[in-house]
C-alpha cells in the first residue's frame, strides 16, 4: 500500500438503534470498484431485553453481503427466506429490481446477553443486470474458502483471486478477503489484485512506509498492483476490490442505480407500497423524508 491516495477513519453512524462505522461511501470516494456501502456493526454489548431491529426495508439494484464476526441475526425477505446469520457464514441477498427484508436478534438469543459484531456491505449490480430478479443465498462457514501465506492466513469470502473462488454468486470481476496475522510479515499482493483496492484495519496494526496504521482505518490503494505492506502480530484486516463499473451509482436510502429514474420509481412504490412483501410482517420502515 505504498501507494495509498486517501485513507479514510470510521465515522459514527446509526442504524435502526444502532450505532455503526460508516467506512463507505465517503465524500473523497464513493465506491471502491463495485463496492459502494460498508458499514462496521459493533461490537456491542446487548442485555437480556436489547437486541437488533431493524423491521422492513427495500433495496434495489445491488446485492447485500452480511458477514459475522460475534452474535447472531434473523434475516427475513420477502422471497420467503427466513434464516439465522451466524460468525463466519455469509448471507447474500441480491435486490435486483426490488427485495425487503427485515434484520433481528433471534428469539433463541432473546432473555440473554449478547454480542453482536460484524460488518454489512453493499455491492452494486452491473447496469445490465440492477432490475434482474431478487435472489438470496446462505454460504455456511465450512463452504468459504481459506489457506496460508507464509504465516499469514487469508480468507475468501467472496470473488475470485490467487487461484480460489468464493462460491457466494457475485456478478462482476470482485475480491473481498479476511487475512490474519499472528507473527509480523511482509505482504505484496500486487501481482494478484485488479481494479481498485482498499484495506480496513478491523484490528491490531500495519505498516507502510514506516508509518503505522491501527485499527478502524479505511485505505485506498492508488493501484492495486502496488498493494505491499507489513502486517504486525495479532492483526485483522480485510482486502477488497475489483473492477469499477464506467457508469456512476446513484445512492438514496436503500437504493442503489446508474439510473436515478429508477431510484425516483423505488421512492414512489415505497411510499405506496408497492413492494413485495415479506410474509407475516405487518410493519415497514417509512421512506426518509429529504433534509430541509
Amino acid at each position: 500500500m505504498s501507494n495509498t491516495s486517501l485513507i479514510i477513519p470510521e465515522r459514527a453512524a446509526t442504524i435502526g438503534n444502532f450505532l455503526v462505522g460508516r467506512l463507505l461511501p465517503f465524500r473523497q470516494k464513493r465506491a471502491v470498484g463495485p463496492f459502494v456501502f460498508i458499514d462496521h456493526m459493533g461490537p456491542v454489548q446487548l442485555g437480556p431485553n436489547e437486541g437488533l431491529d431493524i423491521g422492513p426495508h427495500p433495496h434495489i439494484g445491488l446485492s447485500t453481503l452480511t458477514f459475522l464476526f460475534e452474535g447472531s441475526i434473523r434475516h427475513k425477505d420477502s422471497l420467503g427466506n427466513a434464516i439465522d446469520i451466524v460468525p463466519g457464514a455469509v448471507n447474500w441477498m441480491t435486490a435486483g429490481k426490488g427485495v425487503v427484508h427485515a434484520e433481528r436478534t433471534p428469539a433463541s438469543a432473546k432473555g440473554k446477553h449478547k454480542v453482536l459484531h460484524g460488518l454489512q456491505i453493499w455491492v452494486a449490480l452491473p447496469k445490465a443486470l440492477e432490475t434482474i430478479a431478487p435472489s438470496f443465498v446462505h454460504i455456511e462457514k465450512k463452504r468459504i474458502p481459506s489457506w496460508q501465506v507464509d504465516r499469514v492466513k487469508v480468507k475468501l469470502i467472496a470473488g475470485s483471486i490467487m487461484g480460489y473462488s468464493s462460491p457466494v454468486p457475485v456478478y462482476s470481476p470482485l475480491y473481498f478477503l479476511e487475512i490474519q496475522a499472528t507473527h509480523n510479515q511482509h505482504l505484496d499482493l500486487g501481482d494478484h489484485l485488479f481494479g481498485e483496492t482498499a484495506l480496513y484495519v478491523l484490528a491490531g496494526s500495519i505498516e507502510v512506509d514506516g508509518q503505522v496504521y491501527g485499527a478502524k482505518q479505511l485505505m485506498v490503494a492508488k493501484e492495486a498492483n502496488l498493494c505491499a505492506f507489513t502486517i504486525n502480530p495479532g492483526t485483522t484486516l480485510y482486502l477488497f476490490g475489483g473492477t469499477p463499473f464506467p457508469e456512476e451509482r446513484n445512492m438514496f436510502w436503500n437504493f442503489v442505480s446508474s439510473d436515478k429514474g429508477l431510484i425516483t420509481q423505488a421512492k414512489k412504490d415505497w411510499e405506496a407500497q408497492n413492494f413485495p412483501k415479506i410474509p407475516g410482517e405487518t410493519t415497514y420502515i417509512p421512506l426518509p423524508k429529504p433534509n430541509l
